[in-house]
């Protein structure tokens, strides 16, 4: 099944008309991106764009074969011109299916927002998923058939669809998951790549053909991933953002309680707030046995914390015990995580703060947790196939 992708962008397209902002300012050349519309075998247009004829010649295709115009999504705004010859476009109702003269079969899927998503299979077999922006399916069971060939949709706006997609089995090891309605809220150029290959995504330029059911490489996702940064710099959301397409993540935080302490329990409620409803939070700092456990991925935030606790239990922070004990407990504990870490078999993204680049502690006790959650932080990274700095929000690739 051929599939061009006539446009990639939000129905406003990107940049968008008159938008100021950085992400509109860059979207030049082969970053601007038409509104979303696919043409399927050269007999099937999902989504009537402005311009779709032009857009279709541009990529070597005509719209001269088109058997069947499928709306996918509300359009706001004027009319569009329909193209000549091209068939009146229609909807198809939620669960009824329609077979085409070309062979091509189309099911409608029934969504949690607003439009329809089509599923389409070819004379051939091959399956496609395709979701209008904002969209995701509703009522997807256990039952649903095997894994889709391929799947297009809004999975920088609707992660959460990717997930749901992913925990009854419709999104395979050999799934061609592609990103579209890419709008300005997105990051651009290689971090839109790399945050879409974290989810085992991509996205292509406008005018690009691919082929369902074809072997495409699908992005490897990282099995373990640290992300380091200073206080506020985004390095917690950024973690999220690595596992919101997956479903069941477990969340271990490693703060515990603080008694009375109002601010910090605004900041905790603020972290659980953001996360998906389907993940599980575990308060703990016994790291070791949760990596060696089999299971869904893990989220630990923090290992600055989770070093806190742990010079606690040694009575690190005693300057005489930690010269005769503490600093040999304490090295135990990191070398028996780091070996955990090594040895895992758990999709494993940890958060640690990047310290020792200010002002240095005016006490011993400060400078020796300073030290320690340097050569943590470097002990644990090197067991990573990831590791990323995030500075200003910014998320900077290291490995």
């Amino acid at each position: 099944m051929e599939l061009t992708l006539l446009g990639t962008g939000a129905p406003t397209g990107l940049p968008r008309p008159d938008c100021p902002c950085a992400v509109c300012a860059a979207a030049r050349g082969e970053r601007a991106r038409a509104a979303t519309a696919l043409l399927v075998d050269g007999a099937l247009l999902l989504d009537l764009t402005p311009g779709a004829a032009l857009a279709a010649a541009r990529a070597g295709h005509s719209l001269v074969g088109v058997r069947q115009v499928l709306l996918s999504h509300p359009h706001d705004g004027p009319a569009m011109e329909l193209p000549v010859g091209l068939p009146t476009a229609g909807r198809v109702p939620d669960g009824q299916e329609l077979t085409l003269i070309s062979g091509h079969r189309v099911r409608a899927v029934a969504l949690d927002s607003p439009g329809t998503g089509y599923e389409v299979t070819s004379p051939e077999g091959e399956r496609l998923l395709y979701l209008p922006p904002g969209g995701a399916p509703a009522g997807v069971t256990d039952g649903d058939p095997l894994p889709y060939d391929m799947i297009v949709a809004d999975v920088v706006g609707r992660p959460d669809g990717l997930a749901r997609l992913r925990a009854v089995g419709a999104v395979g090891a050999t799934t061609d998951v592609v990103a579209v309605h890419i709008d300005h809220d997105a990051p651009p150029g290689a971090e839109l790549d790399r945050r879409l290959a974290a989810a085992g995504a991509r996205t292509v330029p406008d005018g690009t053909t691919l082929y369902v059911g074809e072997y495409h490489a699908v992005p490897d996702v990282p099995r373990r991933t640290l992300v380091t940064g200073g206080a506020r710099s985004g390095k917690s959301l950024e973690a999220e953002r690595r596992l919101e397409s997956f479903p069941d993540v477990v969340y271990v935080a490693t703060s515990g309680a603080r008694g009375n302490d109002r601010e910090w329990a605004a900041r905790v409620a603020a972290h659980r707030e953001r996360r998906p409803g389907s993940w599980r939070t575990i308060e703990t700092c016994e790291l070791v046995p949760l990596l060696a456990e089999s299971g869904p991925p893990l989220l630990i935030d923090c290992l600055a914390l989770w070093l806190t606790d742990a010079m606690d239990q040694v009575g690190a922070w005693d300057d005489e015990r930690w010269e005769t004990v503490g600093r040999g407990l304490l090295h135990a504990r990191t070398s028996a995580l780091v070996a955990a870490v090594r040895e895992t078999r758990r999709t494993v993204v940890a958060v640690t703060n990047e310290v020792g680049s200010g002002v240095v502690p005016a006490t011993p006790s400060g400078r020796r947790f300073r030290d320690e959650l340097g050569r943590l932080n470097a002990a644990f990274a090197s067991e990573c196939e990831h590791v990323l700095l995030v500075v200003a929000g910014q998320a900077l690739p290291l490995r």
